[in-house]
């Protein structure tokens, strides 16, 4: 048999870096070495009590069929109660889709309104899922540079002169992934009224949402207006620690979420039923496990923060939301590669260079503080003494 010719557009799609550097981790742990894992980003604790006493109910009850592509009823009323709530602007059922993760309404989001040749507005350093689905897609992508001399926020004005008349939509995330970053007010307003002169959509990531230190959360969903032309990307991963459920949904105009439906049908069908009666559970019930998470995550990150500015070579910005930081490490002379395979191999650290984020993460690492704070402790030593 000749060798299969599979499609070009395949091309785009790359393994997710951490997914792979964990790998290699695991492969390094089964050979006896000790690692300890900063490449990964999911909470290290468990899924709370009464969201996995939800699902484990909601078998018993039935829900082990299929359901709606766009969500079950009760889950869809659910999260427009709750966006509503929380951002401040009125939503409605069917302006929702739930989907399997949030990396779902990226790709369904994308699929239903970039066509070859639209241009697309991303941040660089980013999550990758966002250049590979453009690519993808066979639209444009337009890099959106990120820089850490502010603080990792965007330059309004450089925002502006990326736009063209072929742009269809910016993709915005915040809190960030992988720099801890987050957008203010202002420039939040910023980019809504030049999405709305120009008429293009902006797709906010805001699955962080929840993870935020020291000032309240702003989305740009709560912008007056910005709703007309936003999809709202939010779920339950991080917030409930639910990674493994598999369990995102989407927020956007109803003529948008008719069209991702659609899609969301013909690809997944639907979204685990009972996963979905836990998530009304984790949305309505008692909020305390997340704000322990988060004061936790908040020590960890000042901990990382102060123990990563001691080591020689590297400089770091102390991060105001998500459980990342992205330090400079230009100071050791390495590059962001060079550098990430030395605290794999000599340190026993998995890391993730920057350039796995983009060209602009050039110079960084990321590195996740998901991790117990005697492990960062250990690992910070491990990696002085590397770089020694």
């Amino acid at each position: 048999m000749a060798d299969p010719v599979f499609a070009e557009r395949l091309k785009a799609l790359d393994i997710e870096t951490s997914f792979e550097i964990l790998a290699r981790a695991r492969a390094l742990e089964v050979k006896g070495r000790e690692i300890i894992h900063l490449e990964i980003g999911e909470p290290d604790f468990e899924t709370p009590a009464n969201v996995r006493e939800a699902a484990v109910k909601a078998i018993g009850d039935g829900y082990t069929h299929y359901g709606p592509s766009a969500g079950l009823a009760e889950a869809r009323s659910a999260i427009a109660e709750f966006v509503g709530r929380d951002r401040g602007v009125p939503v409605t059922p069917d302006q929702v889709i739930i989907t399997p993760g949030g990396k779902s309404i990226i790709f369904f989001s994308m699929l239903a309104l970039v066509e070859p040749g639209d241009e697309v507005i991303y941040p660089n350093p980013g999550f990758p899922n966002y250049e590979a689905t453009i690519n993808f897609c066979g639209g444009v992508p337009v890099p959106m540079p990120l820089r850490e001399e502010n603080g990792f926020s965007i330059d309004l004005d450089h925002f502006e002169s990326l736009v063209t008349t072929n742009t269809k939509l910016c993709v915005i995330n915040s809190p960030q992934n992988p720099t801890g970053g987050t957008f203010s007010k202002d420039v939040l307003e910023g980019i809504a009224s030049i999405a709305s002169r120009n008429g293009f959509y902006v797709l906010s990531d805001e699955i962080y949402s929840k993870i935020v230190y020291d000032r309240p959360h702003e989305s740009y969903y709560s912008i007056p207006g910005a709703a007309d032309h936003t999809i709202l990307l939010d779920g339950h991963s991080k917030t409930y620690a639910m990674t493994g459920w598999r369990l995102g949904y989407g927020v956007m105009p109803k003529e948008l979420a008719v069209q991702v439906a659609r899609i969301a049908g013909n690809s997944s069908s639907c979204t685990c039923s009972f996963t979905q009666i836990a998530g009304i559970e984790a949305l309505r019930g008692p909020q305390d496990a997340v704000v322990k998470m988060v004061d936790e995550f908040r020590a960890r990150r000042d901990l990382i923060v102060d123990g990563v500015n001691d080591l020689a070579g590297f400089r770091c910005h102390k991060p105001t939301g998500a459980f990342y930081v992205f330090p400079n490490i230009t100071g050791t002379g390495k590059s962001s590669k060079e550098l990430a395979a030395l605290l794999m191999e000599k340190a026993g650290v998995a890391v993730l260079a920057g350039t796995s984020f983009g060209s602009n993460g050039e110079g960084f690492i990321r590195m996740s503080y998901a991790v117990s704070r005697e492990k960062l402790c250990r690992a910070l030593e491990k990696i002085g003494d590397a770089l020694r």
